[in-house]
């Protein structure tokens, strides 16, 4: 299924989207120390952010490590997926090819989108994008794009 079957699916239940919050910002022992937080979820596209920690940042103390970036480029994408699944409740996902470009280096927060290109019946491809400010300006300072195999039950 592409972007317009996706969109035309019915809404995420509330409790399904609380679900994707509670694992992300309090369960997930990673992501809850990133201090990562679930800021929009809808069919096919997620949107996540973390702030600005010293403790995130390059030996130089400006700049945030591009590993935090490419977790969270991961995470939203393979998220993105499973809330294109008929049933978000069940099934898995997991990453089978990650392609991370950096663009610029991350100085602020960081806001990742992904969206779903594709969730075929064992494979799906998702979109994304992290912004961060740059030099007082939000930028997008990585894109990527990955492929994630899907667990439907």
């Amino acid at each position: 299924m592409d972007r317009s079957d996706i969109a035309a699916m019915d809404p995420l239940p509330a409790d399904a989207v609380a679900l994707i919050e509670r694992r992300i910002e309090d369960e997930h022992g990673y992501l809850s120390w990133l201090n990562t937080s679930v800021d929009v979820v809808e069919r096919g596209r997620i949107v996540l952010s973390i702030p600005f920690d010293d403790k995130l940042t390059n030996a130089d103390g400006d700049t945030i490590h591009g590993g935090v970036a490419a977790t969270l480029i991961d995470t939203a994408g393979g998220v993105a997926q499973r809330t294109a699944f008929e049933d978000p409740y069940t099934g898995g996902v997991s990453t089978v090819n990650l392609n991370t470009n950096y663009l610029r280096p991350a100085t602020g927060d960081l806001r990742a989108e992904a969206e779903v290109v594709r969730s075929g019946g064992s494979i799906g491809v998702s979109d994304m994008t992290v912004t961060s400010s740059t030099n007082g300006e939000s930028a997008e300072v990585v894109v990527g794009q990955g492929s994630f195999r899907l667990f439907r039950e």
